[in-house]
């Protein structure tokens, strides 16, 4: 079983407009909303690809409600923990001339309600594959991933880690099977100013060495590198259409590789896969759908 943990879910509220002016009142051209979170679009990319997984996390009030019955309703297994107060965050997302975003705090998570988490995760079992995926909430020790990491630390899983700064370098120590920072983070973390693939290569070394198996670079529009267990170097590009909007495309990798890796064991193939749903996600509306995945798939050879 594939877990995905999403600590502060969301409804991401998209506002398309032609022109964003602060300071005055804008219209918008239209709107939509969809439930976020980066564990939470993992899971539902990995359902786009036919493979199931089990959403953990926490949720409140009536935002809460509708992230829960989102998720029921595309069929994805959940096994959330309903928090006594507050409400589950809404972001804003405004498409214009450029992509702008406010991301909201979230709901306060007592030790009690975190604890619950821990014990439903005592039930992951070897073999079984944990994603952790995005920032916690600011009620939360800045140790987080780490208790969780070490209350498995003795079973034989998968971890990923898709998160910045401390959060993923705090977790190096538990050898995690995937780490994927930005080319950004990546320099945020080893304070250096990385100009070339040269650069990316000894600071993902330098991550490799602190513990990581695999490591994907992304380059955002100039596609992502792969630094695999095996010690190969993989390269993808990104394919020449128009970009819709980029938010869940690194999410959307993560699920590919970690779909293509349970079917083949081959991280080439993993990558090839994870650079299909995160080239799809871009160039959609929303999260990748499985035909733009495998018409991207089939481009790739």
């Amino acid at each position: 079983m594939i877990y995905t943990v999403t600590l502060n879910p969301s409804i991401d509220y998209t506002m398309r407009l032609e022109n964003f002016t602060p300071g005055i009142t804008n219209r918008t051209v239209s709107e939509e909303y969809c439930i976020g979170g980066k564990g939470i679009n993992v899971s539902l990319v990995l359902s786009e690809l036919g493979v199931k997984s089990r959403v953990l996390g926490f949720t409140a009030g009536f935002t809460g409600r509708a992230i829960e019955e989102g998720l029921a309703e595309k069929g994805v297994e959940t096994d959330l923990i309903r928090l006594k107060s507050g409400i589950s965050r809404i972001n804003i997302k405004l498409r214009s001339e450029v992509e702008s975003e406010i991301n909201a705090q979230g709901p306060d998570i007592s030790e009690e309600e975190f604890n619950l988490l821990l014990d439903k995760l005592d039930g992951v079992n070897d073999g079984d594959t944990v994603i952790l995926a995005g920032s916690i909430p600011n009620t939360l020790p800045s140790d987080t991933y780490e208790r969780i990491l070490e209350r498995s630390k003795n079973k034989n899983i998968r971890i990923v880690v898709d998160a910045a700064k401390d959060l993923l370098i705090n977790s190096l120590k538990y050898e995690p099977f995937l780490i994927k920072p930005n080319k950004q983070e990546l320099s945020e973390i080893f304070c250096a100013d990385i100009k070339d693939e040269h650069d990316i290569g000894k600071y993902a070394a330098e991550l490799k060495n602190m513990g990581a198996e695999n490591v994907i670079v992304s380059l955002g529009g100039e596609g992502a590198l792969l630094f695999d267990k095996d010690g190969n170097t993989h390269r993808s590009g990104v394919l020449k259409e128009k970009v819709i909007g980029t938010v869940g495309a690194g999410d959307s990798m993560v699920a590919g590789f970690i779909a293509g890796y349970e079917k083949t064991g081959d991280p080439s193939y993993a990558f090839r896969l994870g650079t299909a749903c995160g080239n799809a996600t871009a160039f959609s509306d929303g999260l990748a759908k499985k035909e733009k995945i495998f018409e991207i798939f089939d481009k790739l050879r």
